[in-house]
């Protein structure tokens, strides 16, 4: 990893968890962002959804209290998604917040809500467009139109096109104050890379926002890292890592082994944006240990919601959300500037490790005692729950005798006897080892 992706990076790599939020006319019809290329539907058939967008309850103030409240550092609003719909006020086409019953600028309020609030802020923009006239559409693997034959023989100008995306791009990164991440979305196919004039996007980027975090799918996608993997990455390579809907099995390194910034994106329930019969929530256990996955891999976590029509977030979510920012507020010291730990990974759950302080994140009650494994008995300073700062009792007893080069912990009086965890979420422990650590 160079040093200009280590310098632009870290406070990303330090923040961990964000919220990604994707909002467009889809939520109108409420069947996911897809529904127009799913349903391969008409530009004349979708227009009406344009001419319904109304989001009278949009509040980015409750969106970013909701954020921060959930332990998160950053967040990306979809400025513009596959549809071509901004949510911006480009100056380049009508298809536009502005020119609907919305009346105004929604990404200017996210910004502006969002740093209010002290949170980091970035804009999705797809690289892709299903309502400019030049995008390619009959045979293309993704356009609504890809089956019509009426468009079979039409001729586009794809560089009109081009001129057209690098602009709304110009528009985001000029007049909207200092941006912290940029989330373009998706190479595929043959259109990656230079077939969209990356380096000169990625080189105007630079120009206005030296310093943004720019993610990888200019190359690559979901199911390919791109040049960023490489000794030798592309200037339009990216900064991170994006995979979604799955965590990398070992984490993401470079073809010499070193660890890469990355960031898993994923949804709550099934669809990225609002869809009313989705009821498929991941609990907030289970994201509160992908989270924690994440971070002992080396990687972030960005997770979507998708609010309505009206600019809600969905109940569910708000849930959820706050279920995970309880959690996070008594732990969230071994989340925040955290990553892949020296030890062993253990049976009962994981490790993340900031410098000599390793955290124990325990997932299994344990049948007696607790092995912490990888760590010796005289190794650590002090063993503490993290919620609470009160110290662990030792669990070292006539049973763990054969194991004298491993550290056990007890979550009751006696080591011997089966205890119910603290926190059935997830059971923190932060264990500070001596300066000269003896690990097994």
């Amino acid at each position: 990893m160079n040093d200009e992706i280590m310098r632009r990076t870290r406070w990303f790599m330090e923040a961990r968890f964000g919220m990604f939020i994707h909002w467009g006319i889809y939520s109108i019809p409420a069947r996911g962002e897809w529904v127009r290329s799913h349903e391969e539907m008409s530009i004349e058939e979708y227009e009406k959804y344009f001419h319904l967008f109304e989001p009278s309850d949009y509040s980015p103030r409750q969106w970013a209290k909701l954020a921060k409240k959930a332990g998160m550092r950053y967040a990306v609003l979809t400025a513009k998604h596959h549809d071509g719909f901004c949510l911006f006020d480009s100056k380049l086409t009508d298809y536009k917040a502005t020119n609907t019953k919305a009346g105004r600028d929604l990404v200017r309020e996210f910004l502006d809500a969002f740093r209010e609030e002290g949170l980091r802020v970035g804009l999705y923009f797809s690289i892709i467009d299903w309502h400019h006239p030049d995008f390619p559409k009959y045979g293309d693997r993704q356009h609504p139109m890809r089956n019509n034959e009426a468009y079979k023989d039409e001729k586009i100008d794809f560089d009109r096109y081009l001129d057209y995306m690098h602009g709304q791009v110009r528009e985001l990164v000029t007049g909207y104050g200092k941006l912290d991440l940029l989330w373009f979305d998706f190479a595929y196919d043959d259109m990656t890379g230079e077939k969209w004039r990356a380096k000169e996007l990625v080189d105007m980027v630079r120009t206005y926002q030296p310093d943004v975090v720019i993610d990888n799918r200019l190359e690559g996608a979901g199911d390919n890292h791109g040049s960023i993997a490489t000794r030798h990455p592309l200037s339009y390579s990216g900064d991170f890592a994006s995979p979604e809907q799955i965590i990398p099995p070992q984490g993401i390194c470079d073809e010499d082994g070193t660890p890469i910034p990355w960031e898993l994106c994923a949804t709550m329930n099934n669809h990225w944006g609002y869809c009313n019969f989705d009821r498929q929530y991941k609990s907030p256990q289970m994201l509160i240990r992908k989270l924690v996955e994440c971070v002992s891999k080396g990687g972030n976590m960005i997770l979507n919601v998708g609010p309505d029509a009206k600019g809600n977030i969905p109940s569910e979510s708000v849930a959820i959300l706050e279920e995970i920012g309880r959690w996070m507020e008594k732990n969230k010291e071994s989340i925040y500037g955290c990553g892949i730990s020296d030890l062993p990974k253990p049976e009962w759950g994981r490790y993340t490790q900031n410098k000599k302080t390793i955290y124990a994140h325990v997932y299994e009650t344990p049948l007696g005692a607790l092995p912490l494994y990888g760590i010796a008995p005289d190794a650590p300073a002090s063993i503490t729950y993290l919620a609470d700062g009160t110290e662990v009792r030792r669990g070292e007893a006539w049973n763990t005798a054969l194991y004298h080069d491993m550290a056990f912990i007890s979550f009751g009086e006696d080591p011997v006897f089966t205890y119910p965890l603290p926190d059935e979420h997830d059971t923190v422990l932060k264990i500070q080892l001596k300066e000269k650590e003896e690990v097994v």
